[in-house]
């Protein structure tokens, strides 16, 4: 039932949302020089690695000019990228991984290699199930960029938060419903919602 839903409910998503995300598309194009897509290495199920796809909101090569982690202050993200992220549209080209099978709506949160290279054998249960585009954790922590900003260590502090945001996702896969998967997918829609009316 999860992979039939993930299916119908993203290939309507991507139609609904294509003129959204075409008028997003000419925005980066105009605003700022270099492709619309970013391809980030995840970690998925069974540990496998897949490009996850997102709007790009960083300036060109921006992995090579600083750390993998971003924090809301980081001068790397692009004006469009900053709109991008706050409101979470930086997002929509995920839901082309989950009609392919990389990623579910609903599941534990991909990390980098180099993070997910961290976890303990308890921790790397995630990969039993497919990762999501929202999750518990991502919920919890839809602010984190705001809560890295100022961080005297950013990798520690990520590390740190990490620590808690695996905490919620193994709970999530030890006790996963479809019902539960419904109440997140809510969650997260107002959550957005929340976020757009309050300008945070």
């Amino acid at each position: 039932m999860k992979r039939v839903f993930d299916i119908a409910a993203t290939s309507a998503g991507l139609v609904l949302l294509s003129p959204l995300m075409i008028a997003i598309t000419v925005a980066i194009r105009l605003f700022s020089p270099g492709p619309v897509l970013y391809k980030a290495a995840r970690v998925g199920k069974g540990g496998r690695v897949f490009s996850m796809y997102k709007f790009r909101t960083m300036v060109v090569d921006a992995d090579k000019q600083g750390p993998l982690v971003t924090a809301g202050d980081d001068a790397r993200v692009t004006r469009i990228g900053k709109l991008l992220r706050k409101t979470k549209l930086d997002e929509l080209p995920t839901l082309w991984n989950v009609l392919i099978g990389d990623m579910s709506l609903v599941g534990p949160r991909p990390e980098n290699p180099k993070s997910a290279a961290l976890y303990t054998e308890q921790q790397r249960k995630i990969w039993n199930v497919r990762p999501g585009v929202t999750s518990p954790a991502t919920v919890k922590y839809r602010h984190e960029e705001a809560l890295l900003s100022g961080a005297d260590d950013l990798e520690r502090r990520y590390f740190e938060i990490m620590q808690d945001k695996l905490r919620l996702e193994l709970e999530y896969v030890e006790h996963y419903s479809f019902s539960r998967d419904i109440q997140i997918l809510l969650r997260t829609f107002q959550a957005i919602l929340n976020t757009k009316a309050s300008g945070a």
